[in-house]
């Protein structure tokens, strides 16, 4: 079996569709994929009625969250993998709906300081591409720069333009991480930590963090990604056993956004079984 845990799709930042993640999914050969937009499960009901006989949906998200360490002046971004809960839980729907409109805010102010600076940036513009209510992100923005000619790729604007070391950015209040994992909890989901030791990516959480969020209720963690080294993923793989999480691998795929294929990193069929048993808030959606 071949199990995608982590995939984006237009419900937030990728470039496909939540029917045409599928449709990808199905061309990569995956028996498994998840669909985890950022703070939203608006794609879930149409990538369900997307699924083809042979393929199975996980309805997830993946919660924008915060932790606090000791040696950082600052709280670390954490990106909380949500599977299985339920979406109408009403502590889980207020947060997630406060985080989404705090992203369409950020978007907006960010544009409006290239704007001012005499960058070809129109946060108007951007909105009106978006649908209504979308966690709106820098990915967006990325997108507009790449338009406007300013930049090649997504990844060359979040390196430039969107990086905290230019006037642009602008800061978000997330989630603190325990409470997201609590959350989740009570709404009957399951929660992995994606890509926690992705050096690359910036600032991370300790190992002393990850074993505290371990009796917290943590579920699992994203061993596998494309950003984890080969030392990091063995690393990553001893604590998993240490601390009695499950271990998943996946892509991280977001369309055209990145250079990512779906598929380019799985999920071990026996942790995946482990995973799903230990969620009660929704269903996996079998075609």
């Amino acid at each position: 079996m071949r199990i995608d845990l982590h995939a984006h799709s237009t419900a937030s930042d990728g470039t496909d569709s939540p029917a045409e993640l599928i449709a990808a999914a199905t061309r990569a050969g995956l028996d498994v994929v998840a669909i985890t937009d950022h703070d939203t499960t608006a794609g879930w009901v149409p990538a369900a009625a997307a699924v083809p006989p042979g393929l199975v949906l996980v309805p997830g998200a993946e919660l924008s969250t915060v932790s606090d360490e000791p040696d950082r002046p600052y709280p670390v971004s954490v990106h909380l993998l949500a599977y299985l809960f339920d979406p109408a839980s009403p502590a889980l729907v207020a947060e997630q709906t406060r985080l989404r409109a705090e992203r369409r805010t950020r978007l907006r102010a960010m544009a409006d300081r290239m704007a001012a600076d005499g960058l070809p940036v129109d946060a108007d513009e951007i909105m009106g591409l978006l649908p209504a209510d979308s966690p709106a992100g820098r990915p967006h923005l990325a997108q507009a720069l790449v338009r406007a000619g300013l930049v090649g790729s997504v990844d060359e604007a979040f390196a430039d333009y969107l990086s905290s070391r230019r006037g642009y950015y602008v800061p978000r209040r997330d989630t603190p991480v325990e409470e997201a994992i609590d959350m989740i909890a009570a709404a009957g989901g399951v929660t992995v930590i994606a890509h926690p030791f992705a050096y690359s990516r910036g600032a991370t959480i300790s190992e002393d963090t990850l074993r505290k969020l371990a009796g917290r209720g943590l579920t699992g963690v994203e061993v596998d990604h494309p950003n984890h080294t080969a030392q990091t993923r063995v690393r990553t793989r001893e604590l998993a056993g240490e601390l009695g999480l499950v271990r998943t691998g996946s892509s991280d795929y977001h369309g055209t956004n990145k250079t990512i294929g779906l598929g380019q990193d799985t999920t071990d069929p026996g942790q995946f079984e482990e995973l799903v048993s230990r969620a009660v808030g929704s269903q996996i959606v079998r075609g």
